[in-house]
């Protein structure tokens, strides 16, 4: 063998050895290396750890496909990338394959289709350009996740309100992780949480709060807690989120020294108020006054840093309230008319909880301002839009203003947070202070740092609302009149995932996606110049290199040829 040969086959025999070895330790040892600068393709440390819990093969079934415009199969090429991603981080394998739902036919289509609404995945009207005219097409912008016995449906396309197209995408393509990841955890955890909804105070009515319960209940154990009936704080310790929700009897010392404790102990209390009562029934003609109700907790909420003031916001951006308009034979005329005091936010901020939810409906909500509170974090959450107006109390509430068109000068704030979110350092309501008769005062805590507190200026946003023919109570969000599904429902889940575990898979999130398009202008003005270098300087290159390479051989060979005289 001449030694030039000898050098190619070491060289071809080392590579070969390199290439088995990396071949062997993949096998063995899993590994993955994440080169785009935000972190597309790495996980969360809570993804892997539920990933990790897999203990039998999943399907993901995606119903996202067929004909698909750019934006679409840019989403369906990450949900692919996405679930090759969870497989190869999965302690059991996870595959997945394409369903058209509309490649159906007859009744196994309408089964099948309405199969996805009950998840949620409702067809979405796309419009697309063929053949230079303009056609529309259904798609189903979701998946479905089997194992062995059960499934369970995803959707992925979400944004707020407002966002252009793009904006919604990219969105989207930022939360894949975390709603694949909460399918997959649905599916495979059995461990559920103990949520207490705290009763006795003249809170809603069971048909009232069925929204709530119904929202919850699928990942948590939700109790009814009658505080008066609590004999000492350890009673309460076993829940992980306290919700009080639209009390109408004022607290108690021992019942606000229970809550307080609760917090100073870890837990976790959501305080949903209406600082305004305002009696419905009496606001036809000339309309009624919405009056200050004190619950007793305006010193509690102080302490931990936050005031819910005595008026009610109005909003340009608003829902819809019933008001009989007439009589047509005998029938009441029921026409749903706008209703500035019903609030529709929809400026979210850029947090798990929020990130990306739809518009959340508030009813008579309340201002919110934070007050000093050392080492307590306040984060607003939701926010007004730019036409927004307080009424101080007393305020007038009348249906007969319905008919007027809002006078736009008067809304003249913008951005007022409806929602607070307390986390730090909590200092005790009755540190310093005469602790009530009857409490443990051996076990008095006077500061937590591990509780959370979230903070609501209206009792009726988990409040369920009736179907007029039925009386029967509806979905959290949906309005009987309108047909439109708020993000309440949603908002309230994320709420309480967050707080029983903020570092889980809901902090993936905040996971954001840069958009890099192209710049028009340079691309025009600089066109000439980057076909060259995409196109020219390769094949330059190439010849460089054939003839650096020719021209070495050519020395090497004839300075050989000269020394042996050959």
């Amino acid at each position: 063998m001449r030694r030039q040969d000898f050098i190619y086959f070491r060289v071809f025999s080392i590579i070969a050895a390199a290439l088995v070895l990396l071949f062997i330790i993949n096998t063995y040892i899993a590994f993955r290396i994440d080169l785009t600068e935000e972190g597309r393709y790495s996980l969360h440390p809570a993804t892997k750890e539920i990933l990790d819990q897999v203990s039998e093969p999943l399907e993901i079934e995606i119903v996202l496909t067929g004909r698909l415009p750019g934006g679409m199969r840019r989403l369906q090429i990450e949900i692919e990338e996405t679930i090759r991603t969870f497989n190869a981080y999965s302690n059991e394998r996870i595959s997945y394959y394409f369903h058209d739902p509309l490649a159906l036919t007859g009744e196994e289509q309408q089964e099948y289709i309405f199969t996805l609404s009950e998840y949620g995945i409702n067809p979405t009207n796309l419009h697309l350009t063929v053949d230079g005219g303009q056609s529309t097409r259904l798609i189903f912008p979701g998946v479905v996740i089997r194992d062995s016995e059960f499934e369970t449906g995803v959707v992925l396309l979400k944004g707020e309100q407002g966002m252009s197209p793009d904006e919604i995408l990219n969105l989207s393509i930022e939360n894949l992780e975390f709603e694949l990841i909460n399918g997959i955890r649905k599916l495979i955890t059995t461990q559920q949480h103990a949520v207490g909804l705290i009763v006795g105070q003249g809170e809603m009515e069971e048909d009232d709060g069925f929204g709530m319960v119904e929202a919850l209940v699928e990942d948590h154990e939700v109790y009814k807690v009658p505080l008066a009936e609590a004999r000492s704080v350890e009673d309460l310790i076993d829940f992980e989120v306290l919700i009080v929700a639209g009390p109408r009897v004022v607290y108690s010392e021992r019942s606000k020294y229970l809550l307080d404790q609760y917090l100073m102990s870890g837990g976790k209390l959501m305080f949903m108020i209406d600082q305004m009562v305002v009696d419905l029934a009496l606001a036809s003609g000339t309309g009624t006054t919405a009056m200050p109700f004190d619950t007793g907790l305006d010193d509690l909420l102080f302490r931990y840093g936050v005031r819910i003031n005595r008026d009610l916001v109005q909003d340009l951006n608003f829902g819809y309230h019933p008001v009989m308009t007439g009589d047509f034979g005998g029938q009441p005329q029921i026409t749903p008319l706008p209703w500035p005091f019903y609030v529709v936010a929809g400026r979210m901020a850029d947090h798990p909880i929020t990130k990306g939810l739809d518009q959340i409906i508030f009813r008579f909500v309340s201002t919110i301002d934070t007050v000093k509170a050392d080492g307590v974090t306040k984060t607003p959450l939701v926010f007004t839009s730019d036409y927004t107006r307080r009424l101080a109390a007393p305020a007038r509430v009348a249906f007969e203003d319905m008919a007027q068109e809002p006078d736009i000068s008067l809304f003249q704030e913008r951005a007022i947070p409806l929602v607070y979110l307390l986390e730090g350092d909590f200092t005790s309501f009755f540190r310093n202070r005469f602790l009530p008769e009857g409490v443990d005062k051996a076990g008095f805590k006077e500061t937590g740092n591990t509780g959370m507190v979230m903070v609501v200026g209206d009792g009726n946003i988990i409040k369920s609302m009736l179907q007029p023919a039925s009386g029967e109570p509806l979905s959290l969000g949906r309005d009987p009149y309108t047909g439109n599904e708020y993000a309440n429902r949603l908002f309230l889940q994320n709420a309480v995932n967050y707080m029983i575990n903020p570092e889980g898979i809901i902090s993936s999130r905040v996971k954001q996606f840069q958009i890099r398009p192209l710049n028009k202008v340079k691309l025009r003005s600089q066109r000439t110049f980057w076909q060259a270098i995409n196109v020219v300087l390769p094949v330059f290159i190439v010849f460089l290199i054939g003839f650096i390479k020719v021209s070495w051989r050519k020395s090497t060979y004839g300075k050989y040829i000269k020394r042996h005289n050959i």
